[in-house]
């Protein structure tokens, strides 16, 4: 099963460092020695086994953007399931950026009008933390007045941190038929292992797929947890592959709580949260490895 996804905005904005981090294995510093996008590159992303995603990946210079708008229209802009569009923060055109999103919109309206459409305000570790949330709502309110009446997701983003994980979760998610279905099993697992939370990941990208939390669980936690663990995790497997270890799983406990990572399905990784102290770790692993053939069953139909 393919799915289109146009990944565009202006030179320089960081989409082929954020496509190579998610996609590729990159870390962020090293995407320092990554060449600007010239036209555009398409890439073929296998995601959870069934799913491609026929990602382009389109240059930012304003010459191919005459070209996308004119000669490669149809090309371009058909037969799209997302449109992910990048705005760099620091911009010194903007004005620039926001006539070619306008552009874009209008070519997507015309020729995929049943697109989603998100955004990525990128490079926020450029401003100062302390104003980034009102700078991210005031940049987002003067997209959602340009967006053409579509429907348009906005997320505030950076390579350095977690933020990146969050937005791109959230979007490859809305590619998944039968989420829903996956959720609702997910839950159940969660109920019966009497587990305070499950996570479950995508192996290769570490994107978090889908969750679930046990009506007991604190409502005081991060909440941008899991895509702190997924960065985390990412980038140890990443470390483990440098000296020729594979990542398996692991195990984390403490006074509070222990936290079990492993291999779940042949395109899934799952995280168990227990803090009931009278629940075995052999019995937790139990679980997790009885549910493994249901769950390999039900992605089949995801």
């Amino acid at each position: 099963m393919k799915k289109k996804v146009l990944l565009m905005g202006k030179a320089h904005s960081g989409k082929t460092s954020m496509r190579s981090i998610i996609f590729a294995n990159y870390l962020a510093r090293d995407t320092m020695r990554l060449s600007p996008t010239l036209d555009v590159e398409h890439h073929h992303v296998r995601f959870l086994g069934n799913l491609v995603l026929n990602l382009w990946d389109c240059g930012g210079q304003d010459a191919f953007y005459e070209s996308y708008f004119e000669r490669d229209r149809e090309t371009i802009f058909r037969s799209v399931e997302l449109l992910i569009y990048v705005f760099d923060i620091e911009s010194d055109n903007p004005e620039k950026d926001f006539e070619h999103f306008g552009g874009v919109l209008e070519a997507i309206e015309e020729n995929s009008p049943d697109a989603r459409v998100f955004v990525l305000i990128h490079k926020m570790d450029l401003v100062a933390e302390e104003e980034r949330q009102l700078i991210f709502e005031d940049r987002e309110q003067l997209i959602l007045e340009q967006s053409r009446g579509l429907s348009v997701t906005c997320f505030a983003t950076s390579i350095w941190d977690e933020s990146l994980y969050k937005a791109w979760s959230q979007i490859v998610t809305n590619l998944i038929p039968n989420i829903e279905l996956l959720t609702s099993h997910l839950d159940e697992f969660c109920r019966i292992s009497d587990a305070d939370e499950v996570v479950l990941f995508e192996r290769s990208t570490f994107l978090v797929i889908s969750h679930a939390s046990h009506n007991h669980a604190q409502t005081n936690f991060d909440a941008h947890r899991f895509e702190k663990i997924s960065n985390i995790i990412k980038q140890f497997k990443l470390s483990c592959g440098k000296t020729q270890a594979q990542f398996q799983g692991m195990e984390v406990k403490n006074s509070l709580f222990s936290a079990f990572i492993d291999e779940f399905t042949d395109n899934t990784y799952i995280m168990v949260i227990m803090s009931n102290p009278n629940i075995e770790t052999a019995t937790t692993r139990i679980n997790i490895l009885g549910a493994r053939k249901h769950f390999e069953r039900l992605m089949l139909r995801v």
